[in-house]
């Protein structure tokens, strides 16, 4: 019985990640400090705080068969290195796309410049360079670096794609612009803001990408690995979600240089279209996942994803506060706008 050890596991993709492993019949313990959650039945928590100097202490005297690392924070990274490193015997570090220097080149791959590394939590991309050139110094050939793009599914709590099946989901009277003379009665079809819907788009569904850490860690896969899906497109996405959510649903759709003239930010945040960023930045959502598929990765369809992500916003409710989007007076108004009204 491999005996796994999950620097994390109580938040969201740590959580799958126990999961998968306990399923596959692991011994699996986690690590965290237990302010986001619980863990699965059958997953022994350990309780610490690892920005303490004792954090390990529970830990630091076993041989484990696999560490997962979920943390970027460099002194998180730094610690658990050192007090870690001798007992693993293979080691997983959840890294991310957002590791390279630029996103310049649609289809690149592991090979691509990465962010100057630097303990720096502010810099983001640094920090995960950082995390990188730390755990290669002290793992070498025993370390695999997951490099996921944007993770989607049941209880994502970044709203970065529930935002569009939500959006599709409401009511079309919720859309009516009372500005207008057109009634709830007339106004037939949810009308969904958008941008250009030719641009990439590129998910994993979380459960994937947990069932595959857990898989080529047990079958000891080491090097880079971008974890990312298929590319598709914009419009297939929101195809998908408008299959499942509100099959009339009219997609509105603005350019980037309209969008950004009316303060409309990309990418996440408030007001905000998720998922949408720039030409510039076509790579952040079209790179190669070759390597993720030769390791053992697979995927649930499109269709599948749009399901479950929608029937998660549901019972979360489609019209409560979010992290990431526009508020619906925000898109009435700029439905407005575009349209001239």
């Amino acid at each position: 019985m491999a005996r796994t050890l999950i620097l994390g596991g109580t938040a969201w993709l740590g959580g799958a990640v126990a999961a998968h492993a306990l399923a596959q019949g692991h011994e699996v313990t986690c690590l965290a400090r237990g302010n986001s959650g619980s863990v699965p039945d059958g997953v022994a928590l350990v309780t610490a705080d690892r920005s303490l100097p004792d954090a390990y202490r529970e830990v630091s005297s076993t041989d484990w068969d696999e560490v997962i690392e979920i943390a970027w924070a460099p002194d998180l990274v730094d610690g658990a290195l050192t007090a870690l490193a001798d007992r693993a015997a293979h080691w997983t570090l959840v890294s991310s796309i957002s590791v390279y220097a630029n996103n310049l080149t649609a289809g690149a791959a592991e090979d691509d410049e990465l962010a100057v590394p630097e303990p720096n939590p502010a810099d983001y991309a640094a920090a995960k360079s950082y995390a990188e050139s730390q755990s290669l110094a002290a793992l070498a050939d025993r370390l695999l670096i997951a490099r996921p793009g944007l993770i989607v599914g049941a209880g994502d709590g970044s709203d970065r794609f529930g935002y569009w099946a939500a959006a599709l989901a409401r009511t079309p009277d919720t859309n009516t612009n009372t500005n207008t003379n057109t009634s709830p009665a007339t106004n037939t079809n949810r009308e969904v803001l958008t941008p250009t819907l030719d641009r990439p788009v590129q998910i994993i569904d979380v459960e994937d990408l947990a069932a595959w850490l857990v898989a080529a860690a047990a079958a000891h896969a080491v090097g880079p690995a971008n974890a990312v899906g298929p590319v598709v497109t914009f419009g297939e996405v929101l195809t998908e979600l408008a299959n499942a959510a509100h099959p009339d649903a009219v997609l509105r759709e603005a350019s980037d240089d309209w969008l950004q003239s009316q303060g409309v930010n990309y990418w996440a945040g408030p007001r905000s279209l998720p998922l949408w960023v720039p030409a510039t930045e076509v790579s952040m959502l079209a790179r190669s996942g070759v390597r993720f598929l030769a390791t053992g990765g697979t995927h649930h369809s499109l269709a599948e994803i749009a399901e479950s992500v929608l029937q998660d916003e549901r019972q979360r409710g489609l019209t409560r506060d979010r992290r990431a989007g526009l508020t619906l007076p925000e898109e009435v108004d700029l439905l407005a706008s575009l349209q001239g009204i």
